[in-house]
C-alpha cells in the first residue's frame, strides 16, 4: 500500500501509520489535514494530534481507551464537538498499534451516510 508524502511531519507520520491498511492520502483543509483510506474519509490531523472518524457503534471504544473527542470554538464563543476522536497514545508508536482504531474509523465512514452529490 501506499501513502502520500506531505511536507507537515505529524501528517507523514500518521500516513505511515495508516498505509499498511490502504492508499492512505491527506488533503488540507481549515488549517489541517484531512485524511483518507482508500477514498473514505477517516481522520483528521489538527492541533498535531491526529482524531480518528467514530460513531454511535464507536465512540464507547475510543472514551474506555481515554481518547478525547475532537472540539473547536465556533463564532460566538459556542464550543462544537465532532465525532472525531484522538488516537490512543500508544496507537501512535507503530502501524501495528494503530490497525484496530483505524479500522473503527474506517467502519464508522463506511456506515456513515453518503453526501449528496450537486447536480
Amino acid at each position: 500500500m501506499r501513502a502520500t508524502a506531505p511536507a507537515d511531519p505529524i501528517v507523514a507520520h500518521c500516513l505511515e501509520l495508516l498505509a499498511p491498511l490502504g492508499d492512505a492520502r491527506a488533503r488540507r483543509m481549515f488549517g489541517g489535514h484531512g485524511i483518507y483510506l482508500d477514498g473514505h474519509f477517516i481522520a483528521i490531523v489538527a492541533w498535531e494530534r491526529l482524531y480518528l472518524k467514530a460513531n454511535e457503534a464507536t465512540q464507547a471504544r475510543f472514551r474506555e481507551a481515554g481518547c478525547e473527542p475532537f472540539t473547536y470554538e465556533a463564532k460566538g464563543d459556542r464550543r462544537v464537538t465532532m465525532n472525531y476522536w484522538t488516537a490512543p497514545a500508544e496507537a501512535m508508536e507503530s502501524p501495528a498499534l494503530m490497525q484496530p482504531w483505524a479500522r473503527l474509523a474506517l467502519q464508522a465512514a463506511l456506515a456513515a451516510p453518503r453526501p449528496r452529490q450537486r447536480r
